[in-house]
């Protein structure tokens, strides 16, 4: 059976991937913080006759993303590495404090580098695998919430695009893609401080669809996977029309009215 790698994946997204890759018959290897929580969705997980390892790991520290980055190197071999872990604030920039900022950019940047830097090295050697990293439709323009929020997304969408081209993966076989969502319903914007009166109903997504949208995107080869026509058109129009223009309509539909 082939082995998933998920981060943060005892809630949001990374329960939704946990649920779908074991569906899949896919054996697991959950990464989140809470050890008490991992094993719970393990015990939960492995009623669909899988295996599940965990790894209680925090991904804002060297020692979390060693443990994770050994495992990814190891054997049995992780065929998919899903990185979803990630967080965001709804306070502005200068109001949320350095601190704050930088473990922001240690788990939405640098633990992605990391953890896909030890599994390319694994999967190129192997010439198989795939990488499924977790993005954003902010990641396309600026945001009311957090600036390092959207700015971390859109790290991730040039460092995904650029990898996924590259012959040293192409020439390998292995897939990777960038899944940019849109606002979906998970625990996420409550962590967040993030009002979820707002949007309205029709722009929200839910886990499972932006699930199974990812995952057939990546078994395609599609390298950049926007879930529902709605958020496609946003993409579109974030990426093509006028810079000044797509500031103000991204702020405006982002924004909260508080």
């Amino acid at each position: 059976m082939p082995t998933a790698l998920v981060t943060g994946a005892t809630a949001g997204l990374g329960s939704a991937f946990a649920r779908h890759l074991a569906a899949r018959g896919y054996d697991l290897v959950l990464v989140a913080r809470s050890e008490t929580d991992l094993k719970e969705r393990a015990e939960d997980l492995r009623e669909q006759g899988v295996d599940v390892e965990i790894i209680p790991a925090d991904l804002t520290s060297d020692e979390g993303c060693g443990a994770v980055t050994d495992r990814l190197r190891a054997e049995p071999a992780v065929d998919l590495l899903v990185n979803n872990a990630g967080i965001g604030y709804e306070r502005p920039f200068l109001a949320t404090g350095i601190a704050a900022e930088e473990r922001l950019l240690d788990l939405n940047v640098r633990a992605v580098l990391r953890l896909t830097d030890a599994a390319l090295t694994a999967m190129t050697e192997r010439r198989a695998g795939a990488i499924l990293n977790v993005a954003s439709v902010a990641g396309l323009g600026p945001a009311w919430l957090s600036s390092t929020y959207p700015a971390s997304k859109a790290w991730i969408i040039a460092f995904t695009e650029s990898l996924a081209s590259s012959h040293q993966v192409t020439s390998a076989g292995v897939r990777m893609t960038a899944l940019l969502p849109g606002y979906t319903r998970t625990e996420f914007h409550q962590r967040a401080g993030i009002p979820t009166s707002f949007p309205p109903p029709w722009l929200w997504l839910s886990a499972d669809d932006v699930v199974r949208t990812a995952l057939k995107d990546l078994e395609k080869g599609t390298v950049v996977s926007i879930p529902s026509l709605r958020y496609k058109i946003a993409a579109w129009g974030l990426r093509h029309l006028p810079r000044r223009l797509a500031r103000t309509v991204a702020w405006d539909i982002s924004k909260p009215a508080h």
